[in-house]
């Protein structure tokens, strides 16, 4: 799981160690602020499956070639993108309203690593940003695994400040 990469302006490529994971998973997940679809071509040729949407910050063919919530069932577990929540405050509550079919909710936009669960049982993820850490210790992205109906071993990879 990736989003924010905000592609080329903070960075030429992504990090060796993100498209590692991405060559390696099932599916990958991109939750927005592209920036340039010359990322989302490479993403489709280099993963076996994608499920991404467009963020505020990405326009054109962009918008014309994702959707703005993308969805899908992945090992019996009901997963939706999007790029925007809104504000941290009841962020939980808000989600579990507007997302009640789902299991499990990637966002990003705030560039913030985020691993919470709503009361009704919805996982809430944002994988940060791999290039753009703002105020962040270091840029990061997530990876995990999706096996009959559990969602597990997720983690939070630390991307190394680029030299």
């Amino acid at each position: 799981m990736t989003a924010d990469t905000h592609f080329p302006k903070r960075a030429r490529d992504l990090p060796h160690s993100l498209w590692e994971a991405i060559e390696a998973a099932d599916v990958v997940i991109h939750a927005g602020d592209w920036v340039d679809a010359a990322l989302l071509d490479q993403l489709e040729t280099r993963s076996r499956q994608l499920l991404a949407v467009y963020g505020n910050n990405d326009h054109g063919s962009l918008r014309e070639r994702l959707p703005e919530i993308a969805r899908a069932e992945i090992e019996g577990i009901r997963f939706a993108v999007v790029h925007e929540t809104g504000d941290a405050k009841r962020r939980e509550l808000r989600c579990a309203a507007r997302f009640p079919d789902a299991d499990v909710l990637v966002f990003g936009h705030s560039h913030i690593p985020w691993d919470t669960t709503a009361p009704s049982g919805l996982r809430l993820l944002n994988p940060g940003s791999p290039t753009d850490r703002r105020r962040q210790p270091h840029g990061t992205y997530v990876t995990a695994v999706a096996d009959d109906g559990e969602l597990r071993d997720i983690t939070f990879h630390a991307v190394p400040p680029r030299s």
